[in-house]
């Protein structure tokens, strides 16, 4: 059964995602508020016997890291009419999982800091829908992004409890494209860069680390590509020309092995 609202569809469904992200950011919030609170509570505890003791001690280490994310776009709409008095506007219907893969290099600065660069590929893309306002005609198309990103991060760990440490991340990150596919009714600029915000858990086993992550990324910059010489079908402007700015979203659960 459809729920009727009060807005148009397209709006709708932006307040919907816009209040799912909400509900994400303080889903995070709230897990790093437990895990720090758990481990004020429990710290002076009777320990386990720990694994690797003194692994957190070296000044300098190497790891990888794999995981699954979604790319997500914030559309601008431009309001742009054509000639036939058109009105298209677009949104990302849903979130499309990517694979996730990269290196770990990681420095010690204090007890409770770690300054680490992750050199990452990233392998996703985004799925558009474009509809026209007046008689709801649909058009539907995706754009496959390959990134290489390079997130440079502060890693904030609480203290250990046994064979379980809880920590937070910020950090920026920049991206380049691989390649970029021309003739798309969108296409997006081949670079992009902004802010991280994470939590994670380190896991102490016999032999190395495992730190599940969950972590959200969030672009500072416009990456629609506006200059479009390479759209030679004329069909498709209606639908590059609909949208004004668009910034990059991504939610990542990584595993590092370190």
């Amino acid at each position: 059964m459809r729920v009727k609202t009060p807005y148009p569809p397209h709006i709708h469904l932006r307040l919907t995602r816009q209040k799912n992200l909400a509900r994400l950011a303080l889903l995070m919030l709230l897990v790093m508020l437990s895990l720090f609170l758990c481990t004020t509570k429990t710290w002076g505890q009777h320990q386990k016997l720990q694994n690797q003791p003194y692994v957190d001690q070296r000044l300098f280490h190497l790891g990888f890291t794999i995981g699954l994310h979604t790319q997500d776009l914030i559309l601008t709409q431009s309001g742009y009419v054509n000639e036939d008095g058109e009105s298209w506007f677009s949104e990302i219907p849903r979130y499309s999982p990517g694979f996730t893969a990269g290196l770990i290099a990681d420095l010690h600065v204090t007890n409770r800091m770690n300054l680490r660069a992750i050199p990452t590929l990233q392998l996703g893309e985004k799925r558009f829908v474009f509809k026209e306002q007046t008689t709801g005609e649909e058009y539907k198309t995706r754009v496959r992004n390959n990134y290489i990103s390079l997130p440079l991060q502060l890693k904030l760990s609480a203290d250990r409890i046994d064979n379980f440490r809880p920590y937070i991340l910020l950090g920026g990150y920049g991206s380049i494209e691989l390649a970029s596919r021309k003739g798309e009714a969108v296409r997006l600029k081949p670079y992009d860069m902004g802010i991280e915000l994470g939590v994670g858990w380190d896991l102490y086993l016999p032999m190395f680390k495992l730190a599940p992550e969950l972590k959200l990324a969030l672009s500072l910059i416009d990456i629609l590509d506006k200059e479009r010489s390479d759209l030679t079908d004329e069909n498709l402007r209606k639908y590059a020309r609909s949208l004004s700015k668009v910034s990059q979203r991504v939610i990542t659960l990584s595993f590092h092995f370190e």
